[in-house]
């Protein structure tokens, strides 16, 4: 249920929120969203996120507007959380989208994700699913596009290089 998408058609970007979520989206409303770790692009001023913080927390409204827009996340992780939950921003503001446990299968950067993303470097799109209705959706939008994180480990990190 951790899918790594590192060449497609169907996005214009890594990561593009928007197409990136489209599959699923209306399956994730009732979440917040934590970003962190963040480096982006974006012509929207109105999108809720900014480079003087270290973490955001947004509630479905606010996603919304940055899931809309031609936001490019370079770097970061993305998260849906359950709306009541008290998160530890402490740690949550030390997160690292570098963090080799984001490569890890069922391995959750912030333990109470439902759904987390990772961008690493606007070349790899992570997402990791907890619900596995979700997780088919997602693979059956991408298709071949979308690699079984666990495969794609032990095929291109694992192996050593010739």
């Amino acid at each position: 249920m951790n899918w790594i998408i590192r060449n497609t058609k169907r996005i214009k970007f890594h990561t593009n929120l928007t197409e990136v979520l489209k599959p699923i989206w209306k399956d994730l409303f009732e979440y917040n969203w934590v970003l962190t770790d963040l480096d982006f692009m974006s012509d929207d001023n109105d999108i809720h996120i900014d480079f003087n913080h270290d973490y955001f927390i947004l509630n479905k409204e606010q996603f919304e507007k940055l899931y809309q827009s031609e936001t490019q996340i370079i770097w970061g992780i993305i998260s849906a959380t359950p709306k009541n939950l008290q998160l530890n921003t402490n740690s949550i503001s030390n997160l690292s989208a570098e963090d080799l446990n984001a490569w890890k299968n069922n391995q959750f950067l912030i333990p109470e994700s439902y759904v987390e993303i990772v961008a690493f470097d606007s070349a790899y799109t992570i997402v990791k699913f907890k619900d596995e209705k979700l997780s088919n959706k997602f693979k059956e939008y991408f298709e071949d596009e979308a690699i079984d994180l666990q495969k794609f480990n032990e095929d291109y990190m694992t192996k050593p290089k010739t």
